[in-house]
């Protein structure tokens, strides 16, 4: 999962309180550091959106292949 596919899987799943979910949300399996703090960090997106998501009790099935653009058309 790259940068921007995460930031896009924050803003489909949450909408309105991604902005403040990332930037304010201590995420325990982050050790209390936000995903904003964490990206930082170098931690990998694909961590920090699997933590997000257990944190907010996302179900298992919005969790994986998120974020991803759909393949342009040829």
């Amino acid at each position: 999962m790259r940068r921007s596919e995460f930031l896009r899987a924050v803003d489909t799943e949450f909408q309105a309180r991604a902005t403040s979910l990332v930037n304010d949300l201590g995420l325990t399996a982050l050790r209390g550091r936000t995903a904003v703090e964490a990206l930082a960090d170098g931690t990998p997106p694909r961590d920090i959106w699997l933590a997000l998501c257990s944190e907010m009790d996302v179900p298992e099935s919005r969790r994986y292949g998120v974020g991803r653009q759909e393949p342009r058309g040829r």
